[in-house]
């Protein structure tokens, strides 16, 4: 963010007593009251202008705090609304339904778990979203899993464990462009640092799960198979779906930028689309675009799994982005979280400390709020400026959001995320939490590389 100098000076404790007031009052309005979060913030932001007229800071510099913190957010939000609008073109084209296609002929009785890690993971990464790949492919995978007497709570922890994965490394997924755009990182080099930390962490679930599955089992998978004929007879699943995929990595490759990157994809996925799509128009394409695709096939599984998409799709994130680093703005405008970093900067002056202060305030404000953007949100925001003076790069803060932030939530009983897969998969949180070994060993990893200093990339100034 860019701020001019807070205009209170407090104290450390009248700092933490303020953020322990707003953090209790936001987290019991989502936890126990079940609001979306977007209503107790912005009754936080009341609470924090009447602070700061109390304390007679004039009206301008409190609104020019909110104007600041929401400005820092505006690059978070064109990316948003350009992968709203290739979710939607890739699942006319064809990319999306393709790659489910190939992910589920792969499955098998044999293995099981590890399958079914493998498979949510990469139609995690297709599709963007850990909790619909859980409500449609993993419905069908619990399904799958009664059939063949095998544990329930193993097979949920092996799909919130790939269906997290793909969350956390698809640049079509919100919170992976959050993470980015909150410290301004490009999107495509934030995905790439992860995989110092996630490549490690999904070879070892792999192993896990295949240790832990049968060697042979046999029932049948009528569901699996009714989604891959449904996908078949729609005429979803072609080759030449895969282009603006290719496209994509290839211009991420050679690190254009992240609007060109997906500018370019949506493209080619709209001229697919054509062939794709019997009724495509000019009209059709402009409304996927703001709308999204829209399935109607009848088979909930499909409908639900295809319906995706569009920039409208988009507007609950980038609502919630503004009001948060709205509040962000006044918090540093008040001098409430300079003067919470004035008290711990102790811990903050070594490179482990600052990393493992990260992770553990991304996982305290799950715990607490129960809700996964605000973790990334407040956490980016609180500690982007400790990481630029320790000399480190921001990839580094963006990578712990992740791996502390992202995939921490699920395993919270009361967080949005928890509640959601309890009610879809039918298992309790508590039981299928040690299971989750990819998001177990994520935050686990991270903290280790701090620690040690793996991988952990120094600013060009520092390192010179």
């Amino acid at each position: 963010m860019q701020h001019d100098l807070p205009k209170l000076s407090i104290s450390p404790v009248e700092a933490l007593i303020i953020t322990l007031i707003l953090l209790g009052g936001i987290s019991y309005a989502i936890i126990f009251s079940g609001v979306v979060p977007h209503v107790p913030i912005v009754l936080a932001v009341i609470c924090l202008l009447v602070y700061g007229l109390i304390k007679r800071v004039p009206i301008k510099d409190l609104e020019a705090g909110l104007v600041d913190g929401a400005k820092s957010g505006l690059g978070a939000v064109f990316i948003f609304f350009f992968i709203g609008m290739l979710i939607s073109s890739w699942m006319a084209s064809g990319t999306i339904p393709t790659f489910i296609f190939m992910a589920l002929e792969v499955v098998d009785g044999k293995f099981f778990y590890a399958i079914a890690f493998v498979v949510c993971s990469i139609i995690g990464l297709s599709v963007g979203s850990s909790l619909t790949t859980a409500a449609t492919i993993g419905v069908a995978f619990m399904s799958v899993c009664s059939a063949l007497g095998l544990s329930e709570v193993i097979t949920a922890g092996a799909i919130i464990s790939g269906a997290f994965f793909g969350d956390k490394m698809s640049p079509l997924s919100d919170t992976t462009s959050l993470a980015s755009m909150i410290v301004k990182v490009d999107i495509f080099e934030h995905i790439k640092n992860m995989t110092w930390t996630t490549g490690p962490a999904f070879v070892l679930s792999l192993i896990l799960f295949a240790i832990l599955s049968p060697s042979e089992a046999s029932a049948s998978f009528e569901m699996i198979n009714t989604l891959k004929a449904q996908l078949l007879k729609l005429e979803f699943v072609h080759w030449y779906s895969l282009i603006p995929f290719i496209l994509l990595t290839f211009l991420a490759i050679k690190k254009v930028s992240a609007i060109i990157t997906l500018s370019a994809s949506v493209v080619a996925a709209l001229a697919i689309s054509f062939f794709v799509q019997n009724d495509m128009s000019v009209e059709k394409m402009m409304n996927l675009l703001f709308f999204g695709f829209k399935s109607d096939t009848g088979v909930e599984e499909i409908d639900s799994l295809l319906t995706r998409g569009g920039m409208e799709s988009m507007m609950f994130s980038i609502s919630l982005v503004l009001l948060a680093l709205s509040m962000g703005g006044l918090l540093f405008k008040l001098g409430i979280l300079p003067a919470l970093l004035e008290g711990i900067k102790g811990l903050l002056s070594k490179q482990s400390s600052l990393i493992s202060a990260t992770a553990g305030t991304a996982i305290g404000i799950n715990f607490l709020l129960g809700e996964q953007y605000l973790s990334i949100l407040l956490t980016g925001n609180a500690f982007q400026e400790s990481y630029d003076k320790a000399g480190l790069e921001r990839k580094n803060l963006s990578r712990v959001l992740e791996d502390a932030g992202t995939v921490i939530n699920p395993l919270v009983p009361w967080s949005v995320c928890g509640v959601f897969l309890t009610g879809v998969l039918g298992v309790a949180t508590i039981d299928y939490l040690p299971f989750t070994f990819f998001c177990l060993l994520s935050p686990i990893l991270t903290v280790g590389f701090g620690l040690t200093g793996f991988t952990i990339t120094k600013s060009a100034k520092a390192a010179a």
